[in-house]
């Protein structure tokens, strides 16, 4: 940790900054320049973080050296992590091709699309049981029954399935229904259910939140990680813009930027990051180019009829004509869409 002194800062100031240094069990290291004194530090940043260091007198700036996310940083784990959803590998170079409804509907209608996206390569079936609407009058979701629905549908055509808790005394019964949870934008930034998602050691699957930077992205899978539950799946799906064109703005580059400072897998979501069905097969393949674990998509064989975010859905032929090509630039690029384990087979 770096601490940047104000300009015209005394001898004296100086002194004591070096000396509160040293009583948190600290090296400092000062050098002057010109206008500006540097005090360099050398120990443990941890204990630093909770420190109130810029209110120690003649001190502008705290600059940390190191990222405050300790666990999910490349420094922690130099090798990118693989993540484990029931027999479905993602990151370091296998690939999670998720799909379907963006909520659990009718019983027919899941079993039918369960079954055109597994043929057409999906790895891992999505269906929201819970659903967090902007509107309280809004459909919000099966609940429990869809959770069962859901479960039920990942059995028979042999996918792991993933699902979004919303509240955290939801989180023991979609741990035990899903392969995966899902935590969504508006919950990126809710410790309290990252804590207790955590606890659960499911796969996690950590959406980006629509006003969050990627170093907000990375400190709220800190907090699933330091629970002791390393099974993080990161996800860009886009953030605030000012056009209107598009639901949101997909933030490409920060897939290659997540991969420079984090061990943790990223997929991309071209749904929710679009809006728009004739720009998704686009965004998903710059994702994928980018450099993107995996690629997240809804998919409904009746857009005009689902339950939510029908505008956003691709047909089911429309997804098979993209999975042959997402398939070709994977190979392409050396890596491969994760097979169903053979007990899902």
């Amino acid at each position: 940790m770096i601490l940047i002194l104000k300009t015209g800062a005394t001898d004296e100031q100086i002194a004591h900054v070096i000396a509160r240094v040293k009583d948190l069990g600290m090296q400092a290291h000062p050098s002057r320049g010109t206008y500006r004194t540097i005090i360099g530090i050398i120990g443990d940043e941890t204990k630093l973080r909770e420190e109130p260091l810029r209110a120690i007198p003649g001190v502008e700036e705290v600059v940390p050296v190191l990222p405050p996310y300790k666990l999910a940083s490349l420094e922690a784990h130099p090798d990118p992590s693989v993540i484990d959803v029931s027999g479905v590998k993602v990151g370091g170079g296998n690939l999670a091709m998720i799909a379907g409804p963006c909520s659990v509907e009718d019983e027919d209608r899941m079993y039918r699309i369960a079954e055109q996206v597994r043929a057409a390569g999906a790895n891992i079936f999505r269906g929201g049981a819970f659903k967090p609407r902007t509107s309280p009058y809004a459909f919000q979701g099966l609940g429990v029954a869809g959770l069962k629905l859901l479960r039920e549908v990942g059995d028979r055509y042999g996918m792991p399935v993933v699902t979004e808790v919303t509240d955290v005394r939801c989180v023991d019964v979609v741990a035990e229904y899903a392969d995966m949870i899902q935590i969504g934008a508006r919950n990126m930034q809710n410790f309290v259910l990252l804590t207790e998602v955590g606890r659960t050691q499911r796969p996690v699957l950590l959406k980006r939140g629509m006003s969050a930077t990627v170093t907000d992205l990375l400190m709220s899978a800190e907090y699933v990680l330091s629970q002791g539950n390393s099974n993080v799946v990161l996800c860009e799906r886009g953030v605030k813009g000012f056009d209107p064109a598009t639901r949101n703005l997909f933030d490409v580059a920060a897939v290659p930027l997540v991969h420079s400072l984090s061990h943790l897998p990223i997929i991309v979501d071209p749904s929710h990051a679009t809006g728009r069905p004739d720009l998704i097969p686009s965004c998903a393949m710059a994702g994928i180019a980018a450099g993107a674990d995996g690629v997240h998509i809804e998919v409904h064989d009746c857009p005009e009829v689902a339950k939510s975010d029908g505008p956003q859905a691709l047909l089911p032929a429309q997804y098979e004509e993209l999975m042959v090509q997402l398939k070709s630039l994977a190979e392409l690029l050396g890596k491969t869409v994760s097979p169903l384990p053979e007990a899902f087979a």
